[in-house]
């Protein structure tokens, strides 16, 4: 029987490293730094403070985020394009801000995506939300859906931050998937094309 479902697994993994890659690299220096300007441009043009950015990024648990849900997003921050930066929680920093370039930089894909619940002032909330847990510890035992209420994961964050806005009866799952989040939002602009 054990036998079996280690066998199982093996097939379900190979099948779905056949629909996207396993890793993705970072293209030359050159090309990188322009699809990470590109990106940036995109950020400060298109986006809002409170949009979810959902993204495809270059390291090892990227790259195992991608695999197990077989999604092709693995991380999600949240906007705050007036300070030209991101808040975002991590396995290396907790919660923490990073500036916009060096987020786009680690990006090999990226969405902006505007959470349904938006407004002008429910995003300004949303990001002095997202800043007030800055320094708080990540939540390992929340990827597996053992949620500590004072950790945060990257796209627990994400709607954490809207809870006040989610309507009623919104059904959260026990473990959110960054490729999920557009189910709650609109994709205003994806960086697909620009890296092909």
């Amino acid at each position: 029987m054990a036998v079996a479902r280690v066998l199982s697994s093996v097939l379900l993994l190979s099948a779905m490293a056949c629909v996207r890659p396993l890793v993705v690299r970072p293209a030359p220096e050159a090309t990188q730094t322009q699809r990470s300007d590109l990106m940036v441009q995109a950020l400060k043009t298109t986006g809002k403070p409170g949009d979810w950015l959902v993204r495809r990024g270059y390291h090892g648990t990227d790259h195992a985020i991608s695999l197990v849900t077989g999604a092709a997003f693995s991380h999600a921050a949240l906007l705050d394009v007036e300070r030209g930066q991101v808040v975002e929680a991590d396995g290396a920093g907790g919660v923490h801000v990073t500036p916009l370039e060096t987020f786009a930089q680690a990006s090999h894909r990226l969405w902006i995506v505007r959470p349904a619940w938006w407004t002008p002032e429910r995003g300004a909330e949303a990001v002095a939300q997202a800043r007030a847990l800055v320094g708080r510890k990540y939540d390992f035992t929340g990827l597996s859906g053992l949620n500590d209420p004072n950790r945060y994961y990257c796209t627990e964050l994400c709607l954490h931050v809207y809870r006040e806005a989610l309507p009623k009866g919104f059904h959260r799952p026990a473990v959110i998937a960054p490729g999920i989040l557009y189910e709650w939002g609109t994709v205003l602009w994806d960086s697909g094309a620009l890296l092909e």
